[in-house]
């Protein structure tokens, strides 16, 4: 900053009156630019990011001693278990690999603990970053931080690399990592893939990646690891599941994850595994238009619409207990609410809701053309918030009213089920 030079005239009475008010002014100016040190945490977290950059760079580079380098040379256990982390990542194809210190919280002298948000993405495949939320501990030597324990965060997922070797298959529109499954496996499940990213593409106008990630654990518990969840039992009966961040409107989305349950998926035949991963494929395609506005009916209605749009189905063979339902002279009275959809429930009415989801849907499809169905999908994700999303599309898009579309819908029921 330039600082005016006092007037040193000799004999000026104005001169070291001056001269003294802008040096006051120049030290006043000086304490308010000066920015203030930073706090232990701040530099902590600095420090730490600094070893976790090292270690990105040494995943990246195919370095293991570079990636052991970040962890204490005393936790041999650690150490152990990275390695072996780290070989399991081999035949995966990294595009970036990155870490971001987000608090350090707990810190004591040389001791702390970092909440970190690992972020990286598959080559060919991921648009956006898959993202991971690890809670690291740490002790300093001299200068440098190093890492004496690696976990999830709490309630967060663990990674399929830590869960053994990872065996990689490639597929036109697909790639599956796959730990402990047979090879003939893995093939099989790309070829499904393959097959739903054109029935999706043709269903779904919009632009997306065509590319889908599938992850095949070895077994039931280690899905449930993989979705952050200590309860497997919620997932034995699921054959697959999307993960993924859904669309905000101001960021894109983070990439998806095809997670499937190996051992329920080996007892579906051909046109049962073709549905669950078409389903599945359709959330990745329709995720940057999904939000927080998107009632689940509507996400998982789409997605049962369009994997069952391509198959030789009739509506009672695909809703079969909605079809009870309405037969008893019981049929639902209304869309089902986000709760009607949870994993812990009555199976029954977790069918039901799956059901009546894909019927509404197929009445749009059939009443007002799938393109439209396309853009009420895209409008209700685009609302600014939950409520009055689903009324407005059904009225700028579909020009009806919700009165009136329940109306309908339940005329559907009665004519497609009854």
């Amino acid at each position: 900053m330039a600082v005016r030079r006092p007037d040193a005239r000799r004999g000026s009475p104005r001169g070291p009156r001056r001269a003294a008010g802008l040096v006051l002014a120049a030290l006043l100016t000086a304490s308010a630019c000066a920015a203030p040190g930073p706090t232990g945490a701040e530099s902590a977290a600095r420090g730490i990011g600094a070893a976790l950059d090292r270690r990105a760079a040494a995943v990246l580079g195919h370095d293991p001693a570079g990636y052991l380098d970040a962890l204490a040379p005393g936790a041999t256990g650690l150490r152990a278990a990275q390695r072996a982390e780290f070989a399991n990542l081999a035949d995966v194809p990294l595009k970036s690999w990155t870490y971001e210190v987000k608090g350090v919280t707990g810190r004591s002298g040389d001791r702390a603990t970092a909440d970190v948000e690992l972020r990286y993405r598959i080559a060919g495949y991921d648009s956006a970053p898959a993202a991971a939320r690890r809670t690291l501990e740490l002790t300093r030597d001299g200068a440098r931080w190093y890492i004496t324990a690696d976990r999830p965060a709490e309630g967060a997922a663990g990674q399929l690399w830590q869960q053994g070797e990872v065996d990689v298959v490639r597929g036109a529109h697909s790639l599956v990592l796959g730990v402990g499954r047979p090879a003939r496996e893995l093939r099989e499940v790309a070829a499904v893939v393959d097959l739903a990213v054109p029935a999706v593409s043709d269903a779904w106008p919009r632009p997306w990646a065509r590319r889908v990630v599938v992850l095949v654990p070895d077994s039931v518990e280690d899905m449930a690891e993989l979705l952050g969840s200590a309860e497997e039992a919620g997932y034995r009966g699921i054959a697959a599941v999307t993960t993924g961040e859904v669309g905000t409107g101001r960021r894109p989305a983070l990439a998806d994850r095809v997670i499937v349950n190996p051992r329920a998926y080996e007892q579906l035949e051909g046109f049962g595994r073709r549905v669950v991963l078409t389903h599945e494929t359709t959330h990745v395609a329709a995720r940057t238009a999904t939000s927080k506005s998107t009632p689940v009916w509507l996400s998982e209605g789409f997605a049962d619409w369009t994997a069952y749009r391509g198959e030789d189905r009739t509506a009672q063979e695909i809703a079969p207990e909605l079809t009870d339902a309405v037969r008893r002279g019981e049929p639902p009275a209304a869309l089902p609410a986000d709760e009607d959809f949870g994993f812990d429930g009555e199976p029954g009415r977790l069918a039901r809701a799956y059901e009546s989801g894909w019927t509404a849907c197929a009445l749009i499809a059939e009443n007002w053309g799938e393109k439209k169905l396309a853009a009420f999908y895209a409008a209700v994700g685009g609302h600014p918030g939950r409520d009055g999303a689903v009324e407005q599309a059904l009225r700028t898009v579909l020009g009806t009213t919700p009165e009136r579309f329940a109306a309908d819908w339940r005329d559907y029921l009665s004519a497609r089920l009854g």
